[in-house]
């Protein structure tokens, strides 16, 4: 038994041909009419800001440029693919944070470190101060010390 997809729906793109019995002489989807002709619009526009007149050769260029632009644009939508899809992915390559190629930072000094003249004591005596608390020859003050006179009972 075969199964069948629905794909022939999906290959039979939305083409308008033009008036009846007066067709154009080549095919474009929805889409791209859709796409296109805002595009030429948006060209037209960007022509008038960088101070191109409005004229023959003006007008045909940016025709010739939003055919461009819409065929690269169609180029990448599909009944898959919508182009919503591929504005958002386009936005979102444009504004995902990218690896650092140079270091921060400058070469290292030692200018900031602090130097004392006094030696650090260890974290037990730090609160001790004086030659009262000078620690006498049999005091065992370390935590090795401390756990070998323990007098707990050892199970094994």
């Amino acid at each position: 038994m075969r199964i069948r997809t629905d794909d022939e729906v999906y290959r039979v793109d939305g083409v308008w041909l033009g008036p009846p019995k007066a067709t154009f002489p080549w095919r474009a989807r929805y889409v791209a009419w859709g796409i296109g002709i805002p595009m030429f619009l948006v060209v037209l526009g960007v022509e008038r800001q960088l101070g191109f007149g409005f004229g023959f050769f003006s007008t045909a260029w940016a025709f010739v440029i939003a055919i461009a632009l819409t065929r690269l644009i169609t180029a990448k939508i599909s009944h898959e693919r919508p182009l919503a899809a591929v504005f958002n992915m386009w936005l979102r390559e444009l504004t995902t944070p990218r690896e650092r190629k140079s270091g921060t930072g400058g070469a290292v000094s030692a200018g900031k470190v602090r130097v004392s003249t006094e030696r650090p004591l260890p974290k037990h005596k730090r609160g001790q101060r004086g030659p009262a608390n000078f620690n006498h020859p049999r005091r065992e003050t370390t935590a090795r010390a401390r756990r070998r006179r323990s007098t707990a009972p050892v199970g094994r």
